[in-house]
């Protein structure tokens, strides 16, 4: 029975044929390709062995020892070397050796190369080079780039390519050479020229062009300006030969002033070259120098120090009139030159140089100068007494100058105040004042025993030398207080440019009183002064104390006096008063003996009154209080009236008064009950001490505004020892007066006088009697007389 197939199998059939008509098509492939590919690969095979056969070839000609190549492949990979130069060329054969350049070319080929070999490889920048290298052979270097990669052929060259080779370097080093000379000419000012063999300029400097004024070297070259004149230029082309150049001074004009020129001009086969320096400053120097020489020539000659040149010969090549006064030569010889050694023979055999045991070896001693490269300084003690200071210098360019210098003033001078130094030392060490001197960095510089006493510091402690802040320290423990020696070092050390002097008073712990001076010095120095002061000062403290107990004992007198002089008015008034009462009938009568008891009270208490009133006017002047009342006097009424007051007191001592007055007087403005008193008081002083039977004169006059009056009595006079104490103050001379009084009436009058500004004094001898002399300015008219 015949079987169907299913749909499942139809399908794992179809499978199995497409599987199987794949890989039949498959391998059908790939023996076709097998086929293909073993064509391929023997073409392969014959383009490899082709390839080696031709890098055979190519490698076998690259190996000529003539060149070497080097291959790199990439920035850092590292470079193949083909081939080999020449043992002879210096070129290492090893590979690590080759690229080191620097070692075997010389520096200029070998820089040039490394430069060129690092722009082809990352610049891409072919060259050509030819090297040298240090066995002095010529190679030639090429730098090309293929397919990514740089190439650098190193040939060494023979023959007439090395001979090309080497001439164009030569040609390039002569190129460079040219320019560097050209470059060095241009730098320099002064100018230089080159021309051919007909005298045409070629090429000139820039030195050259300016000097000519052209705008470049180029345009002085083609429109040939010339720097020297035809004449010039002429006589260097006669002139001027190889073997001879030209070298002269020329002169020229160059932007319109006048130039000098050394001019050099050298000629060749090829033409010539010159070089002018300018030497017009030069010139300019020389003729100053000339001046100069000259000038101090004269100075030297005006000098009083006497001073001698002598050329490197040694021979005199000039003296000032000093030396020759000094020395009193004849001027002959010294016209004539002579010679150094010459010319000490000559002082010596006049018997004008100091004497010397060794006479060959001083001489050889003071001309050792020429040889010497240092001043030499000597002092001659000459037979005629003078000193000499010799000083000895010698020249750069040879020959020396010897100057003379007379000490014999000096050195009596510096005798004389080493003497007074030495004295004025002894001087201020014996002082009993303390001296200390100062310099300007603060640093005493002397002090006097009595300095160190009256501070209590040893001599070690006020060394020259030592500063102020140890004296300062060493005195503190006797006084340490800001305005002490702190003040003395702020003013010592001060940089300020004035510095003013100071004075004051210290009083040390110890009790000692001193006063002290800073005084500025010469030079920036300053001297303190210290003077005991403590007996003065002990005394002035007890004088003070003594006049301040004398002044209150007189305070508390005026304030007596005028408390009992004030006292004392009161009951003499009253006194006074009572007994003019008991005079008059209203009490009742009197008998003689009770009117002659009222008389003395009255006499009494009347002398009492005055007495008082006198005390207590100087006690009121005394005070100041005391006030003057002016007014218009007219002064005959004035003598008037006095006349009138002392007639009884004349009547009473038989004493006659003349007054001795002009005609008319007139006014003066003064106090009238003070200038009364006066009058008053002078005429009863003299009628005090005028005999019985004489004249009291009362002499008046005028002079000017002032009142002049003497009062003149003819009694025993005044001795003169208390002559000139009569204006004191309860000071009586009863010896020859009628009546003693308190003493008090030529105080007052002095007083009186004073406060109207006027004076008085007084001319006494014993036994012919006294004056006294009065004036009284006339005062101001007061406002209240004039309103009148």
């Amino acid at each position: 029975m015949q079987r169907l197939f299913t749909s499942s199998e139809m399908v794992g059939f179809s499978l199995v044929i497409g599987i199987l008509s794949a890989a039949l098509l498959s391998a059908v492939w790939l023996i076709r390709q097998r086929g293909t590919l073993e064509a391929e690969s023997q073409e392969m095979r014959s383009a490899l062995s082709d390839a080696r056969q031709r890098i055979s070839r190519y490698q076998a000609i690259i190996a000529d020892k003539n060149r070497r190549i080097v291959i790199w492949d990439g920035n850092d990979r590292k470079p193949e070397f083909l081939g080999q130069l020449p043992g002879e060329t210096g070129a290492p054969q090893a590979e690590s050796e080759f690229l080191a350049f620097g070692r075997w070319l010389k520096p200029s080929s070998a820089g040039e190369l490394d430069k060129a070999i690092e722009r082809l490889r990352f610049d891409a920048q072919s060259f050509d080079l030819i090297v040298e290298t240090n066995h002095q052979e010529v190679i030639e270097v090429q730098g090309r780039l293929s397919g990514g990669r740089a190439f650098a052929r190193f040939v060494a060259l023979n023959n007439l390519r090395a001979e090309l080779a080497e001439l164009k370097i030569e040609r390039s080093r002569l190129k460079a050479s040219i320019a560097t000379f050209e470059a060095l000419l241009d730098a320099i000012e002064q100018p230089v020229w080159q021309r051919d063999t007909e005298g045409r300029l070629v090429w000139v400097n820039q030195a050259y062009s300016e000097a000519v004024e052209a705008t470049s070297p180029a345009q002085a070259v083609t429109e040939e300006r010339e720097i020297l004149g035809t004449v010039s230029r002429e006589r260097i082309r006669a002139t001027s030969t190889p073997e001879s150049p030209f070298h002269e001074k020329v002169s020229t004009v160059v932007r319109g002033n006048r130039t000098f020129f050394d001019v050099v001009d050298a000629r060749s086969a090829s033409g010539s070259g010159g070089m002018a320096i300018d030497i017009s400053q030069a010139e300019s120097l020389r003729e100053e120098l000339t001046r100069t020489l000259k000038s101090h020539a004269d100075t030297l000659d005006h000098l009083a120090t006497a001073v001698a040149i002598f050329d490197r010969d040694r021979r005199l090549q000039f003296y000032n009139q000093a030396f020759a006064q000094l020395w009193q030569l004849d001027t002959p010889f010294l016209e004539a030159r002579p010679d150094n050694s010459e010319f000490l023979d000559r002082l010596r055999a006049a018997n004008k140089l100091p004497e010397q045991l060794n006479w060959k070896n001083w001489k050889e001693n003071a001309l050792s100068v020429y040889r010497s490269f240092e001043t030499q300084t000597d002092l001659w003690h000459l037979p005629n007494g003078q000193t000499l200071r010799v000083i000895a210098s010698a020249h750069p360019q040879g020959g020396a100058t010897w100057v003379f210098e007379n000490l014999t003033e000096q050195v009596d001078l510096e005798t004389r105040y080493n003497t007074l130094v030495r004295v004025q030392g002894e001087t201020i060490d014996h002082l009993s004042e303390g001296v200390a001197v100062f310099g300007p960095d603060g640093r005493i510089q002397l002090s006097n025993p009595a300095f160190r006493a009256l501070w209590g510091i040893t001599e070690a402690e006020a060394t020259p030398g030592t500063h102020i802040r140890s004296i300062e320290a060493a005195c503190a423990p006797s006084y340490d207080r800001p305005d002490g020696w702190k003040a003395f070092s702020k003013m010592i050390t001060s940089f300020d440019d004035e510095r003013p002097s100071s004075q004051g008073t210290l009083e040390l712990y110890s009790g000692l009183v001193l006063d002290f001076a800073v005084t500025p010095l010469p030079n920036a120095q300053t001297m303190l002064t210290f003077v005991n002061m403590t007996d003065s000062v002990r005394a002035e403290r007890a004088l003070k104390e003594k006049n301040e107990a004398l002044q209150k004992a007189d305070e508390l007198k005026n304030e007596f006096v005028q408390h009992v002089s004030y006292e004392l008015r009161s009951p003499l008034t009253n006194i006074i008063g009572f007994t003019d009462l008991l005079k008059t009938p209203v009490v009742g009568p009197l008998n003689e003996r009770q009117a002659e008891y009222i008389d003395h009270i009255s006499t009494s208490s009347a002398v009492l009154l005055t007495i008082v009133n006198d005390i207590l006017d100087l006690a009121t002047v005394d005070a100041g209080i005391m006030r003057l009342e002016y007014a218009e006097i007219d002064l005959d009424d004035l003598l008037d009236d006095v006349s009138m007051q002392m007639t009884d007191r004349l009547q009473e001592n038989n004493v006659a008064l003349e007054i001795n007055a002009s005609g008319h007087l007139g006014q003066i403005v003064a106090d009238p009950q003070r200038l009364k008193q006066i009058l008053v008081k002078l005429l009863t002083n003299a009628v005090n001490f005028s005999p019985e039977g004489s004249t009291v004169n009362l002499k008046c006059w005028r002079e000017g505004a002032d009142f002049l009056f003497n009062v003149t009595d003819h009694g025993c006079g005044i001795p003169q020892d208390i002559l000139a104490t009569v204006f004191d103050r309860f000071s009586s001379n009863s010896k020859g007066g009628k009546r003693t009084g308190a003493g008090l009436g030529l105080s007052i009058v002095e007083s009186f006088v004073s406060l109207h500004h006027g004076t008085v004094s007084i001319d006494s001898d014993a036994g012919r009697g006294t004056t006294v002399h009065c004036r009284i300015p006339s005062a101001a008219v007061p406002q209240s007389v004039a309103a009148e």
